[in-house]
C-alpha cells in the first residue's frame, strides 16, 4: 500500500530536546541548535531550508534549557527599536526576517528524552492526518535546490514516504541507521529494510539516513507500537521498519552536500565550507586560506 496522501506538505518536525554532549562545556547553558555556523545559528539554516521547500508551520519538539530557540524566532522588540533608532536599516531586516510573517511556529515539549521516535510521536496532534516532513538541524545539508524540496517532488513522483540517504563508508554504519532496498531508479531505492546503528558485519548496505524525512501519518500508529530499541530508546528507525509492511517508502541520495554538525569534526568542516562561501567575506577567507597553505609550504 502506498501513502495516497498528495495534499501540499506544509509542516516540519524539528526534534531539538537532545542534550547536546559532545559539545560540552559549550551546550551547558545553550542548546547544539543555537550554534553559529559563521553567522547563523544551526537551527535557523535547517528552518531556512524548510521555508524555501514550502514548509509553513514549523513544530519544534524542546526540552529544558531550549528557550533561546524560542527567543531566536520570536520578535525581539527591544533589539528592532534599537536598531530603527540607529538607522541601521540592512540589519534590521536580517533580525525582521528570520521567520517570514506567514510562517508559524509551535513548541511542544518533551517531557523525557526517549529517543527520536519518540520526539516524533509528540507531534501527532498537530500534524493530524497529513504527510509532513522532519528535519534534524544536526546535519547542515547544502544544495542548488533544497534537499527537502527535491525530497517533496519525489514523494509526488512516487506517492510514498521518503528517507533521505548517502553512501557511506562500512566501517561508520553503527554511526547510522542503514537501509536495505532495490534501485528503482538513479538514486531512488524502494526500501525492504531499515536497522539503527548496525555493526559493519550486519549492514545490509552502505546507505546511511541523512537527517531529513518526509512520512505519512501512519507512522504514529507505528510508533506506538514499536519496543525500546538501540540505545535504550524509541527509534524512528523501527517504526520506519513496521510502516514498510504498510506502505511503500523510498530511500533517496540526495543531491547536495551533507555536513555532520553533531560532531565536531564535521561542525568545523561546515563552518569553514560556509565561510568560504559567504557573499560578505568569502573571498578574503579564501585568500587566508591560502595563505595559510603558502605558510605550510614555505
Amino acid at each position: 500500500m502506498t501513502s495516497n496522501n498528495l495534499m501540499p506538505i506544509t509542516k516540519a518536525v524539528f526534534p531539538v530536546a537532545g542534550l547536546g554532549t559532545r559539545f560540552l562545556p559549550a551546550t551547558k547553558a545553550s542548546p547544539k541548535e543555537m550554534l553559529n555556523v559563521v553567522d547563523k545559528p544551526l537551527i535557523q539554516y535547517a528552518v531556512e531550508e524548510a521555508i524555501a521547500s514550502g514548509i509553513t508551520e514549523l513544530i519544534f519538539i524542546t526540552g529544558r534549557n531550549k528557550r533561546s530557540i524560542e527567543d531566536h524566532f520570536d520578535k525581539a522588540y527591544e533589539l528592532e527599536a534599537e536598531l530603527e533608532v540607529k538607522n541601521k536599516k540592512a540589519l534590521l531586516n536580517i533580525v525582521r526576517n528570520i521567520k517570514p510573517s506567514h510562517v508559524n511556529c509551535i513548541y511542544v515539549r518533551q517531557s523525557e528524552a526517549l529517543g527520536l521516535g519518540h520526539a516524533v510521536l509528540c507531534a501527532e496532534k498537530l500534524i493530524g492526518n497529513e504527510t509532513f516532513a522532519i528535519i534534524l538541524a544536526d546535519d547542515l545539508l547544502t544544495a542548488s535546490q533544497p534537499v527537502l524540496s527535491q525530497m517533496i517532488e519525489a514523494h509526488k513522483k512516487y506517492h510514498a514516504s521518503i528517507v533521505a540517504v548517502e553512501k557511506i563508508w562500512p566501517e561508520k554504519s553503527s554511526s547510522y541507521g542503514v537501509v536495505a532496498g532495490t534501485e528503482k531508479a538513479s538514486g531512488f531505492h524502494l526500501l525492504s529494510g531499515i536497522v539503527e546503528k548496525p555493526q559493519p558485519k550486519d549492514a545490509p548496505s552502505n546507505l546511511g539516513v541523512v537527517g531529513r524525512y518526509i512520512l505519512s501519518p501512519h507512522i504514529f500508529n507505528h510508533i506506538r507500537q514499536i519496543n525500546v530499541g538501540s540505545g535504550g530508546e524509541y527509534q524512528l528507525t523501527d517504526a520506519i521498519q513496521s510502516l514498510l509492511q504498510e506502505e511503500n517508502v523510498m530511500a533517496y541520495e540526495f543531491d547536495g552536500i551533507r555536513y555532520d554538525c553533531g560532531d565536531k569534526f564535521g561542525f568545523l568542516k561546515a563552518t569553514v565550507q560556509v565561510a568560504m562561501q559567504h557573499p560578505e567575506f568569502g573571498d578574503d577567507f579564501n585568500k587566508y586560506l591560502a595563505s595559510l597553505r603558502q605558510e605550510d609550504v614555505t
